[in-house]
């Protein structure tokens, strides 16, 4: 399945995943790639062009919004209902998924 139909499916990218959750708190582009080289201790990390494409690709799916422009033309967002609940769906996806390599890894799974 293409990447572009991952929100539409309920999986995010790592991308997507990461500027959503930077976006439980509103904030402008450049405190969301702060806030995410931050959560990953510089481990991933996200450039502009990558961030305000998805930023855009989450805007049209409304899980994020787009709250009032600040005086210096900083564009503020944060999650949606919308986007929280996918957020939440995603954990529980990904927790799932570390589940079953752990079965696999320590011992495999009994039949």
């Amino acid at each position: 399945m293409a990447r572009n139909d991952a929100l539409e499916t309920g999986e995010l990218t790592d991308t997507s995943f990461y500027i959503l959750l930077s976006l439980v708190e509103a904030r402008h582009g450049y405190l969301i790639m702060k806030n995410i080289e931050e959560l990953t201790n510089n481990e991933f990390s996200i450039g502009p062009a990558s961030m305000y494409t998805t930023i855009k690709k989450l805007l049209a799916a409304g899980m994020i919004e787009q709250l009032a422009e600040e005086a210096d033309k900083r564009k503020t967002y944060i999650a949606t209902k919308k986007g929280l609940d996918l957020l939440n769906k995603d954990i529980q996806r990904r927790e799932m998924m570390i589940q079953h390599a752990k079965q696999i890894l320590n011992g495999g799974v009994k039949e």
